[in-house]
């Protein structure tokens, strides 16, 4: 469901294949049968899109932690069981590693009953760790968090670890000191360039809305920081109608789909982010705060709330909160530092280095 997903997955083989192993990413939607993967993804976007308080009902349904019970995911992700041994089996697959919850929930499942027969590892990367994603099946959970972890194994009494979030090299700043608002790093001249002649030396803030565009006054929120002496750059994924919108907006700078976004996050002074996703950890490994404010239903509203409580992002619910936060976070000093600081300390331990590990013991279940 979206891109974040699939940029863990492409990163981890990436890892593998640099580290001489072998890789292969499936699409566990795929792998269902009917269309029934791709009837959900268009279920889903639409939802997130459209009717936001759809999903919130489905979250709290299906999804949210708490002691009612609720339905599970396993009899769903079992349709996918059988093209997915058919896969381990003719790729003699060493160990399989879930990114989606719907995936974990399979793998848990193929484990307890015996039929996967090779360790499976799960890589959890979202903040708030919905039920979806707990299956004692499993023999492991890679967590972006400590927290994270613990909660993992209070809810399944399994072992989990906190690596830290699963984010590309070229995220992180080269030089010491490049995070800082106006420096300069190599790769960079493009974006700051394009965002000086634009925007004649307001700081500009990155406004994500993810890789489908979702979300909430997107078009509100980038006129108000426009009118208080930001540009904001509003990131619409594949939501052409949303950049349509936004693009006579004066003051505010709507590119396409962007490739090269190490480069834009650190031309950037600030994130406002409302999914505590992908694009927000790619932040933290930039050196950019992150902002949440007006979070998609569901998980993105846990997300930014635990990543508030970790002291990862400020949550400006409201938009003077979200002024306020700008103002005191783009600027250099004490604060924005500490924040930065914050982040880096996320990142812990290279995951794949903990799969090899995992495949390596073994992990044999009774």
């Amino acid at each position: 469901m979206g891109a974040g997903h699939d940029t863990v997955a492409a990163e981890l083989a990436r890892r593998a294949r640099t580290a001489g192993k072998q890789a292969r990413v499936v699409d566990v939607l795929a792998l269902l049968p009917y269309g029934l993967g791709g009837g959900l993804r268009g279920f889903y976007q639409a939802a997130v899109r459209e009717a936001p308080w759809v999903y919130a009902g489905v979250y709290d349904l299906f999804l949210r932690p708490g002691p009612r019970p609720r339905p599970s995911g396993t009899p769903l992700a079992r349709l996918a069981g059988g093209r997915l041994m058919r896969l381990v089996r003719e790729w003699r697959a060493d160990v399989v590693v879930p990114v989606f919850h719907l995936a974990a929930q399979l793998t848990g499942h193929l484990r307890t009953r015996g039929v996967l027969q090779v360790p499976s590892a799960v890589v959890v990367v979202d903040f708030a760790v919905h039920r979806q994603w707990l299956h004692p099946g499993n023999d492991l959970h890679l967590c972006v968090s400590e927290e994270t972890a613990d909660e993992v194994r209070r809810g399944i009494g399994r072992p989990a670890e906190a690596t830290g979030p699963v984010v590309a090299p070229e995220f992180f700043p080269e030089e010491p000191g490049a995070e800082e608002p106006g420096a300069e790093e190599p790769g960079t001249a493009g974006w700051r360039q394009r965002i000086q002649r634009y925007g004649g030396g307001r700081p500009a803030v990155l406004v994500s809305a993810g890789a489908w565009g979702a979300g909430s006054h997107l078009p509100g929120t980038a006129r108000l920081l426009a009118a208080h002496g930001f540009l904001p750059v509003v990131l619409c994924g594949h939501n052409e109608r949303l950049r349509r919108a936004l693009s006579g907006t004066p003051g505010v700078l709507v590119p396409g789909w962007v490739t090269d976004m190490p480069d834009l996050l650190r031309a950037c002074a600030a994130l406002v982010d409302n999914a505590a996703g992908q694009t927000a950890v790619q932040a933290l490994a930039a050196g950019l705060p992150v902002i949440g404010h007006r979070p998609l239903p569901g998980h993105g509203t846990e997300g930014v709330r635990r990543m508030a409580d970790l002291g990862l992002c400020d949550h400006a619910p409201d938009e003077p909160a979200l002024l306020r936060s700008l103002t005191r976070l783009t600027e250099p000093g004490p604060r924005r530092a500490q924040r930065i600081a914050a982040g880096r300390a996320l990142f812990r331990e290279d995951a794949l280095s903990r799969l090899v590990r995992v495949r390596a013991a073994g992990h044999p279940r009774s």
